[in-house]
């Protein structure tokens, strides 16, 4: 008996693998289409300062696009291979469910009801955000209850709709709502008049407020109303892209954590008195690119070409820009925030 069941296992381990593999190989099919196609077709908000804009110089710009680009350089060796595409919040996950683009990298939240329902699986967070409130600074508005009965512009398809309803509900508060598609004529509407707030994640009411005109017309309410985890999300059921994806956000996270920045990169590779830790994020030791269906350096030309997650932070939100915006909940976990990625090895 004993004997059999050992047999069993000992047959089923060789099946077990080829099964993984073939698993893993037939899953495969967004990474041969990139390298196929020659780039990384990324989702992107294209209006969200600090997040996915267009510069004055024609360049796209923001912590979404440049995850976007730390998997070009990850799995194409080239950064600028990324085809960017303008996503609503209405038509975002239908682009990428039907395979439209290859990844969503527009902020937006992880949540059970996204996952269950609309074909895609989240990655990890890039950035932790809540929902917060700016209002007219004329109005004398100090707090979120003192806006009972109040109009409230809002995004459609977005969790904000469904948060507002659920903290006015649970208060006995009444509200309406002017709903527009776009951010620029939203914020435009907002800034006309036609609502008394705006509501949206705290990060981009800051980024939009710090770019304002008059940004003194405007007050941010010290209310953030709920928790809103962003980042990249991909199409459900293809394990080795969605590891791809979620690997390189981590190797950005692993080289703040490590000091491995994209002006040492070189140097510390070349170091063999660097650490283990140094030495397998950046291919020298160890095979984890092989098992992504990468080749070794996958995270050093993303952390050479695009930096790490504090390069990044700091040149798209940090204290130099003109949005400034803290990093809060956004630090390392060594430095007592919650931005932590599981070990690589």
């Amino acid at each position: 008996m004993h004997k059999l069941n050992r047999a069993k296992l000992l047959l089923g381990a060789p099946l077990l693998a080829l099964l993984l593999t073939g698993a893993q190989a037939a899953q495969a099919g967004v990474l041969d289409k990139v390298k196929a196609h020659g780039s990384v077709r990324c989702g992107v908000a294209g209006d969200k300062p600090g997040f996915s804009l267009i510069d004055d110089k024609g360049r796209w710009t923001g912590m979404d696009v440049d995850l976007c680009r730390a998997v070009a350089a990850a799995v194409l060796g080239d950064a600028d291979k990324v085809e960017y595409l303008t996503t609503t919040a209405k038509n975002r996950f239908t682009a990428l469910a039907s395979g439209e683009i290859d990844i969503l990298s527009r902020a937006a939240s992880w949540t059970a009801e996204r996952i269950a329902n609309l074909g895609v699986d989240f990655t990890t967070v890039w950035f932790y955000d809540g929902q917060g409130f700016m209002t007219h600074a004329a109005d004398g508005i100090e707090k979120l209850t003192d806006l009972d009965g109040a109009t409230f512009c809002l995004s459609p398809g977005t969790t904000s709709e469904q948060n507002l309803e659920d903290y006015f509900g649970r208060r006995g508060l009444t509200y309406k709502t002017v709903v527009i598609e776009k951010s620029p004529e939203l914020y435009a509407a907002f800034q006309r008049g036609r609502c008394n707030a705006i509501s949206n994640d705290s990060s981009g009411l800051a980024a939009r407020l710090a770019l304002m005109n008059n940004p003194k017309d405007y007050a941010l309410l010290p209310e953030v109303i709920s928790k809103e985890p962003l980042g990249a999300f991909v199409a459900q059921g293809d394990t080795v892209w969605r590891n791809i994806v979620t690997w390189t956000a981590y190797a950005l996270m692993t080289g703040e954590e490590l000091g491995v920045t994209s002006d040492n990169v070189d140097e510390l590779r070349g170091n063999k008195s660097a650490s283990t830790d140094i030495a397998r994020l950046l291919g020298t030791e160890g095979t984890i690119g092989k098992s992504f269906g990468l080749d070794s350096d996958w995270a050093y030309r993303a952390i050479k070409q695009v930096g790490n997650y504090a390069q990044i932070y700091d040149r798209n939100l940090g204290q130099q820009t003109a949005l400034n915006i803290p990093r809060g909940l956004n630090r390392s976990w060594k430095d007592h925030g919650l931005m932590y990625a599981p070990p690589i090895r």
